[in-house]
């Protein structure tokens, strides 16, 4: 089973759009203290849950992508690219990112990952958590989440349209 389903645009006919794991927070102490708990973590750092690593469909900005290949990766090693989207590449079926049940390049995420498991169901055009996260009614809603999920979503959209 997928942990994670997406859907950008309405090109693709998933049912959710999920915008996977945010689950070792390492944000400074200023932002740590002020921002919400989907991006800090904080739940799945208490479980030490990694489910939103596993067979994940992680879109990927072109931020995203230039802030990974900073850190010394090669694009084609950590993306897949279909006709919809440019997305992390799972090896043995979980993030190609995840080492030792953690994220290596936690610091440098995608977007996507921090924002998880807030996710947009689009039947029902509501922001809800995904209960493919275990600990999904741990989190709670914070306006400035679901603000940051429709950027991340713009974005990715704008992105798509320009590679067409």
């Amino acid at each position: 089973m997928r942990a994670c389903h997406i859907l950008r645009h309405k090109l693709i006919t998933r049912k959710t759009i999920c915008l996977l794991g945010d689950f070792l927070s390492m944000a400074n102490k200023k932002n740590e203290t002020n921002s919400s708990e989907i991006y800090n973590g904080s739940p799945c750092l208490l479980h030490g849950c990694i489910a939103c690593c596993v067979e994940t469909e992680m879109p990927l900005t072109k931020a995203d992508i230039d802030r990974i290949e900073k850190l010394g990766f090669k694009r084609a090693d950590f993306t897949v690219e279909t006709e919809e989207e440019i997305r992390l590449r799972n090896r043995k079926k979980i993030c190609i990112f995840l080492e030792n049940n953690k994220c290596s390049i936690y610091v440098s995420r995608p977007e996507g990952c921090r924002i998880y498991p807030l996710v947009y169901d689009v039947d029902i055009h509501k922001f809800v958590y995904d209960r493919v996260c275990p600990h999904h009614e741990e989190f709670k809603p914070m306006r400035e989440d679901k603000e940051r999920l429709k950027r991340l979503i713009r974005r990715l959209n704008k992105e798509t349209a320009e590679r067409s």
